[in-house]
């Protein structure tokens, strides 16, 4: 049976009764291209105890989302992201553990970063979160606080690409500012890393830190929150992106290429923060000080390195790898954005149907911050 949904736009209420609801997502059918994202018809999400129903108003897109279809996240993977973007249909073949070296759920919808609007409660949840603006919290520690176990949004079970999305009543945060939904599409995954990393390493006034990849979404998250907390930041990045990424806060400047260790001299920060890896990793251990910490959540210029043990060691080196957020870390960040202390880095917006091109946009890195996928309106005289 086919139903119009009731709608006021006004409240942000939905009549859920007797609906057989779809909605417009865009499924992710397998390991591979372009072709594997298919924009179709799927079923609304029906809500389990503890859950709640977001409409969906923008959702950005990141490495993860790319990272994931390709396969990338399997140990047979020895190349850097860049090199696996295929341009036919040669990734193709499934890899069993692509998925955080899981299996992935395919077909799903992807969508790590969501800024929705909450349209429904399951039987028993609190009502008076209808009609919220609010940001998901996409990291989940299902096992609590203190265990390191997690789960993604968008890699585990079903995401944000999508016009609804289920999520946890846990995991939404309402937000109160004068941002556009399209830029608050920008900060779940990259500002949550980037602040997860910033949280990890206890960056503090007068730090010297040494940001890689400052123009990309963690990176230019990275450069900001480390300026919020007073820290002197020199970073990394094309360029033709140098003056943007001076804009936003960088103290010093580093065209990508460049020798560091030349620039920078030997053991002269306290903390690296590199999501970018490959050739350059022994260069950005050699600037670190004695006691310096290395900070990293991705390696996009490839997850193999060279490390000289005696640097580790006799340096007094610290390596933190960063994935699973820690309590303090989203709550932090929806503070910054409510009293002005951040601001977002929006380069384009797409309409969700357009999301080949939205990647494909993005894996050119011609782009400063983020690019986000904008889902289609809803009417009162769509079927449901």
């Amino acid at each position: 049976m086919n139903n119009k949904i009731t709608m006021d736009f006004r409240k942000n209420r939905f009549d859920l009764k007797g609906c057989k609801m779809t909605m417009k997502a865009i499924v992710t059918k397998g390991n591979g291209g372009y072709e594997q994202l298919e924009y179709r018809d799927v079923p609304v999400p029906a809500l389990a105890q503890g859950e709640v129903l977001l409409q969906v108003l923008a959702a950005g897109v990141n490495n993860t989302e790319i990272n994931t279809r390709l396969g990338w996240y399997s140990s047979s993977v020895k190349a850097g992201t860049e090199d696996l973007t295929p341009t036919d249909k040669k990734n193709a073949k499934a890899k069993a553990d692509g998925g955080w070296n899981e299996a992935t759920p395919f077909p799903f919808i992807q969508g790590t970063d969501c800024c929705g609007s909450v349209v429904a409660v399951a039987k028993g949840g609190d009502v008076s979160v209808i009609g919220q603006r609010v940001l998901v919290r996409p990291c989940i520690r299902r096992s609590g606080w203190e265990s390191l176990d997690n789960i993604w949004m968008a890699s585990d079970f079903d995401g944000a690409f999508a016009q609804f999305v289920k999520v946890s009543s846990d995991e939404i945060f309402p937000v109160d500012c004068d941002w556009s939904d399209a830029e608050l599409g920008t900060i779940p995954c990259a500002y949550g890393t980037a602040e997860n990393m910033i949280h990890r390493a206890k960056v503090s006034k007068g730090e010297h830190v040494l940001i890689a990849g400052a123009s990309g979404g963690v990176g230019s998250a990275v450069v900001q929150l480390a300026k919020r907390r007073g820290a002197i930041v020199t970073a990394i990045a094309g360029k033709e992106k140098l003056s943007q990424v001076r804009n936003i806060g960088a103290d010093r400047v580093i065209s990508r290429g460049e020798d560091i260790v030349s620039s920078l001299g030997e053991k002269s920060v306290d903390a690296v923060f590199d999501n970018v890896a490959g050739d350059t990793f022994e260069d950005m251990l050699k600037v670190l000080k004695r006691g310096g910490l290395y900070v990293t959540s991705g390696a996009i210029a490839g997850p193999i390195v060279t490390l000289d043990m005696r640097t580790l060691y006799l340096k007094d080196l610290t390596l933190i790898g960063c994935t699973a957020w820690d309590e303090p870390v989203f709550p932090n960040l929806i503070s910054y954005i409510n009293k002005g202390e951040i601001k977002p880095l929006l380069a384009k917006t797409f309409p969700l149907e357009q999301i080949a091109d939205a990647q494909r946009a993005f894996t050119e890195k011609k782009h400063v911050g983020k690019i986000v996928l904008i889902p289609p309106l809803l009417d009162d005289s769509q079927k449901y």
